[in-house]
């Protein structure tokens, strides 16, 4: 998929699809750190899926940075969304591993363990008004 930067609207400008899974300034995933085990998952949650405590959970920025864990080609989507498009699963650099999609110039770029960065993303909505979220791009050495 090849993302045209002078159409697409400004994602951090839009209203995000759930406001709960980012921050803005600095741009990062938000996660959940527990002080009993130290486990970390996404998004924040109000309880460790770990130990199962409910006290003594940090909200952290979880790393912006992984590398492609798996992935699989959408050829086949809902109206308004434009195909094909890489879904992927990511392992960021402390571990934990999130589903997005991986904007490249083509689908063909992209390969398990391919490093990838997190950026701010637009995408449609039935509203017809696209919403701000996250996406991962390749990093731009290992793309060219």
């Amino acid at each position: 998929m090849t993302v045209d930067t002078e159409q697409t609207p400004d994602p951090v400008a839009l209203p995000p699809f759930r406001a709960d899974l980012y921050t803005l300034d600095p741009f990062a995933l938000r996660g959940s750190k527990c002080s009993s085990c130290h486990h970390t998952t996404f998004p924040v949650r109000p309880f460790c899926p770990k130990c199962r405590t409910t006290t003594g959970l940090d909200e952290v920025a979880l790393p912006t940075s992984g590398t492609v864990h798996t992935f699989t080609v959408i050829r086949q989507a809902p109206p308004g969304v434009e195909v094909p498009y890489v879904l992927a699963r990511v392992e960021l650099a402390d571990g934990i591993r999130v589903m997005a999609q991986v904007r490249a110039r083509t689908v063909e770029d992209v390969a398990i363990g391919k490093p990838v960065t997190l950026v701010p993303a637009s995408f449609p909505t039935a509203s017809a008004e696209p919403a701000g979220g996250y996406a991962f791009t390749l990093n731009e050495e290992e793309s060219a």
